[in-house]
């Protein structure tokens, strides 16, 4: 096994090597995985147990030996997944095992999110919990019939570990064949009796919004902010809505949502040194993260962030969006324009090793100024996590310099030298690996933020960020007949696109057009529309799914598609088709969403805050937008400027709609609540017009 000093160059090495001379099992030196694309997967090449990609080589094996089928999911920079791997899969014993009684099958869930989805919703069903890595037995068919999470190779007290469980599941395939036969009966039925949409004709809004904002005023920690007590996810879902909702008039939405952001920021799970958040905090209190840095992460809370900018005007949030942007561009970004999916929690075999400190280590790097941004960022000798510290602001800049006596200005001078210089030391350090996958989903959420920053801030680097990520996608990741496809490393994969790759880039380019009035990003997110709408929704109901027709489908069909820590798929392309109804003056696009949308409600209104995205779908839908139609050339300078003072209005419902082109000067027409305005062309008249139209939040 390789060391984790150069894991990254040794996933690259197995990347390149020449594979045309090596057998189909991988040989002497590796398993079949060496021939795999992902990061995940090559991780486990070199393991002696005899691991198959998914795909029909291993189930026809498995029918033709009678064996059951030993499934681990996971991805690359999943802690627990390492921890199984080096205390199991790495292990010749256990090898030895699986490859005498199973045949083994390793799938990335980041690659093939369609699988992780159906057999996490067995896990859930089997178990009544779920996480990585997920372990399911299967039969050769592949129906499930036993799941588990994370076990080490032996058991302690009474519970069993994984070399127990796999002598007692070999004893019953072979004994006791009818019991599991009909545990796998019962799964399938189970899964078929999830329910599927159920029609409905209208849903009460206003209602479904009201007990969706109880339900988060009941989970709201009013002490630390976030929703719910530990594990704290950062929910940026929860906090857009609430923000939205703040901007139809509820006050009191702001005092959940700003907050939580507040935390966040200032929390542990936020990296003080450079920028970025991880994936979520163990403990109420925002401290102690689970220390993985993924991209979808870093694009949701920037996105939360300029929203709560634009609904506050409190420059934090901006600021908050502008240190994850540059975190984005140094540490994910890839060759060609494109961001890479995640940074590991682990170096040198331990959990967030890269971001902790010693207050020695500190006071030896600092000098003089050790004291001051030991007090700041709460460092003692004690510490805060294992005898170390995790850096955190217990205090903003003005309470800290009020209660120490210091000056406020010379303070945050002297702690942005110490950020910088403890940075520098820190990228000395053991780097965690980069899983350099390239997901066209996260893209497309990243694109968004990066369009909405360059917006929000004025600073054109944030647009050319996102204008070379979406340019890579449209230009590398698609097949020769166009079919968008899920990732790309070393080339793109054969994995087709899912329905959240179609929703989440047709919402970035749509970010972007708005954002640049380029017509070529708004044909560019019609046609991923347009095709998603052919390959994932049905035509006898008006429902979407989330796997294309054209695509391997999994051993049951049912509906589970819900909001979670990423945007429901579902949920993401109703609201671009109500965006792009508006847009482009398209009523078919409303009447698709509106029929995709009408198969969730009956679910919302049991389980509103699993359905915010569509809550907010349908907000669209039944809200007449204000339309703000720029006309003249869209290279004059002026529409910068003007876009800036769109930007700068709280606007609920506003559509950005690209009009006549022409050698004439900009001029910029707002219409809504049923008239048309006489167009303006100077920005401190259209700020003047907005103003007196719509009352800003703050």
């Amino acid at each position: 096994m390789t060391t984790a000093r150069n894991l990254g160059e040794h996933i690259a090495e197995l990347l390149n090597i020449d594979k045309s001379t090596l057998p189909p099992d991988g040989g002497d030196h590796f398993n079949r995985l060496i021939f795999a694309k992902s990061p995940y997967l090559l991780q486990h090449a070199e393991n002696p147990v005899a691991w198959y990609e998914w795909g029909d080589a291993a189930f026809e094996k498995a029918r033709s030996e009678n064996l059951p089928v030993f499934l681990s999911i996971g991805y690359a920079t999943c802690h627990w997944c390492h921890v199984m791997a080096h205390e199991s899969f790495e292990d010749q014993e256990v090898a030895t095992v699986l490859n005498r009684y199973f045949i083994c099958i390793k799938v990335d869930r980041e690659e093939r999110p369609d699988i992780d989805d159906f057999y996490m919703t067995v896990s859930h069903l089997l178990t009544g919990s779920g996480g990585w890595p997920l372990n399911i037995f299967l039969t050769p068919d592949k129906r499930p019939f036993l799941a588990i999470s994370y076990l080490p190779k032996h058991g302690h007290g009474q519970g069993s570990g994984l070399m127990e469980l796999l002598a007692n599941v070999t004893t019953l395939w072979r004994q006791r064949s009818d019991l599991i036969d009909k545990n796998c009966n019962g799964v399938m039925e189970a899964l078929g009796n999830i329910s599927s949409p159920v029609p409905q004709q209208s849903a009460d809004l206003a209602e479904l919004c009201r007990q969706a904002f109880e339900q988060l005023q009941r989970m709201y920690d009013w002490e630390r902010g976030g929703f719910g007590a530990a594990p704290k996810f950062p929910m940026p879902i929860y906090i857009s809505w609430l923000i939205e909702q703040s901007r139809s008039g509820n006050k009191l939405a702001l005092k959940l949502a700003l907050p939580t952001l507040q935390s966040i920021r200032f929390g542990g799970i936020w990296d003080q040194l450079g920028g970025g958040l991880h994936r979520y905090s163990t403990d109420r209190e925002w401290l102690v993260p689970h220390f993985e840095k993924m991209l979808y992460d870093q694009a949701l809370v920037a996105f939360s962030a300029l929203e709560a900018f634009q609904v506050s005007g409190d420059g934090l949030f901006l600021q908050m969006a502008e240190d994850i942007f540059v975190f984005v561009e140094r540490e994910l970004r890839a060759p060609g324009g494109a961001f890479c999916g995640a940074l590991d929690a682990d170096s040198e075999r331990v959990e967030g090793k890269f971001y902790i400190w010693d207050e020695q280590e500190i006071t030896a790097i600092l000098g003089q100024d050790a004291e001051l941004f030991c007090r700041f960022f709460d460092v003692t000798e004690k510490g805060n996590f294992e005898g170390h510290t995790i850096l955190n602001i217990p205090a903003w800049l003005d309470e800290f310099c009020d209660r120490e006596g210091c000056d406020q200005q010379e303070t945050e001078q002297v702690l942005e030298r110490c950020r910088a210089g403890l940075l520098a030391q820190r990228e000395t350090r053991i780097r965690p690996f980069r899983d350099d996958k390239v997901i066209t989903a996260w893209n497309g959420l990243m694109i968004a933020a990066l369009a909405r920053g360059a917006s929000v801030s004025g600073k054109s680097e944030y647009m050319e960020l996102a204008c070379r990520s979406a340019s890579f996608i449209l230009a590398n990741m698609r097949r020769d007949d166009g079919r968008l496809l899920r990732s790309f490393l070393n080339g793109a994969s054969a994995v087709p696109a899912f329905l959240e790759d179609y929703a989440d880039l047709a919402f970035g380019l749509l970010e972007l057009f708005e954002a640049t009035l380029d017509s070529n990003w708004l044909d560019e997110s019609l046609r991923l529309t347009e095709e998603a709408l052919q390959l994932f929704r049905d035509p006898a109901t008006g429902y979407l799914v989330t796997i294309g027709n054209d695509a391997e489908q999994m051993p049951a069909q049912f509906s589970l598609d819900h909001d979670g820590v990423t945007p429901s798929a579902v949920s993401m392309m109703t609201q671009v088709l109500a965006r792009l109804s508006y847009t482009c003056n398209r009523s078919d696009l409303a009447d698709y969403a509106h029929q995709a949308l009408s198969g969730r409600l009956a679910v919302a209104e049991h389980q509103p805050l699993a359905h915010l995205g569509a809550l907010r779908a349908l907000a669209m839908l039944e809200t007449e937008p204000v339309t703000i139609t720029f006309n003249g050339s869209p290279g004059k300078g002026e529409i910068s400027h003007l876009l800036a003072i769109v930007r700068r209005h709280t606007l609920n419902g506003c559509t950005i709609r690209r009009g006549q082109e022409s050698t004439d000067a900009v001029g910029v027409q707002v219409c809504g609540a049923g008239s048309c305005h006489p167009a303006v062309r100077d920005a401190s008249e259209l700020d003047t017009l907005l103003g007196r139209l719509f009352s800003a939040v703050r």
